[in-house]
């Protein structure tokens, strides 16, 4: 999920439409509204950030520096004007990257997976299973070197799992990072659903299954 901080409701909408294209789910907020959720939200609520973008805001470095009190995920602003001086002092608020508009939504998909990279010191942009590359950046992964078209709820599974292969994830915990912790109209069973499909697609593939699962422990990637 990305978590989007915009004055503008225009804005966050138009973000939320082209993020859900590329098969990612956004939460969007007014300043004001952030800065509450992001000192009062459960831990387990922030772990499901893959990254925060910020918008227009009076100032931007607040709630920077919130985030940066309770999150390690990467902190992207978007810079209406270029400006030295904001771009300074939102770095000095712990900013990761300022981006200039306009921006494509893959560009900043695609810094967010660098910073996530440099963040876990990992010099590969991909995950290996046997003959598969798993991609963080809304690709297709790729079998044999050739792209595997996944629908992108099922592209976005495969990719939680892999951005967390070292640990099992609860079907909550995928529900949240793929449909946002904010969706109620979405039941969380449809997660069962997705994996369900993915895993029969890359068994008919592959060979072999590469989600391993336990009844109440949750799913986990075989690496």
């Amino acid at each position: 999920m990305i978590v989007v901080v915009d004055e503008r409701e225009l804005v966050t909408e138009g973000f939320h439409s082209l993020f859900s294209r590329e098969g990612f789910a956004t939460a969007s907020f007014e300043p004001d509204a952030f800065d509450e959720w992001v000192e009062t939200a459960a831990d387990e609520e922030l772990k499901v950030v893959r990254a925060f973008l910020l918008g227009q805001c009076a100032a931007p470095e607040v709630p920077a520096r919130r985030i940066r009190d309770r999150s390690d995920a990467p902190v992207i602003a978007l810079a209406e004007q270029n400006s030295l001086e904001c771009t300074l002092r939102l770095f000095e608020s712990g900013v990761d990257d300022v981006v200039r508009k306009p921006v494509h939504v893959r560009e900043i998909l695609a810094r967010i997976s660098a910073i996530r990279r440099r963040a876990q010191h990992e010099d590969a942009s991909f995950v290996a299973v046997g003959p598969m590359r798993i991609f963080a950046d809304g690709r297709d992964p790729e079998i044999d070197g050739e792209p595997f078209p996944l629908p992108r709820r099922e592209r976005r599974i495969l990719e939680y799992l892999a951005s967390n292969a070292s640990r099992r994830v609860t079907k909550t915990q995928i529900f949240n990072a793929v449909y946002g912790i904010f969706d109620e109209e979405v039941e969380e069973n449809v997660v069962e659903s997705h994996i369900s499909k993915l895993r029969k697609k890359l068994r008919s593939k592959l060979g072999f299954d590469p989600i391993d699962s336990k009844r109440y422990l949750g799913y986990r990637l075989i690496t």
